[in-house]
């Protein structure tokens, strides 16, 4: 993983808290910086749970490859309701 994305999320972080100390922001602006402050660590947790490039486990999965087929759907070729009739609704 690079290291460049992990750094940035930190210094973001680190500027949101530094906002939130400081107790000069109104109401709205904590709660906003909260807010961030969250995302940001549930992104770096996301980040740590995923696995990387260079592992085993992504080396498997590489050699699958999707491919395109035809509809098996029968969709188009059942019958239509018929458009002049009229339809019974349940009372």
């Amino acid at each position: 993983m690079d290291a460049k994305p992990l750094t940035e999320l930190n210094r973001v972080r680190q500027w949101a808290h530094d906002k939130i100390q400081a107790g000069s922001e109104p109401p709205w602006a904590w709660y906003q910086y909260m807010k961030l402050i969250e995302a940001i660590d549930a992104i770096k947790d996301g980040m740590a749970a995923t696995t990387t490039e260079n592992s085993p486990q992504s080396a498997e999965h590489q050699e699958r490859r999707l491919r395109l087929v035809g509809t098996t759907d029968p969709q188009d070729t059942s019958r239509r309701h018929p458009s002049g009739s009229k339809v019974r609704m349940p009372m």
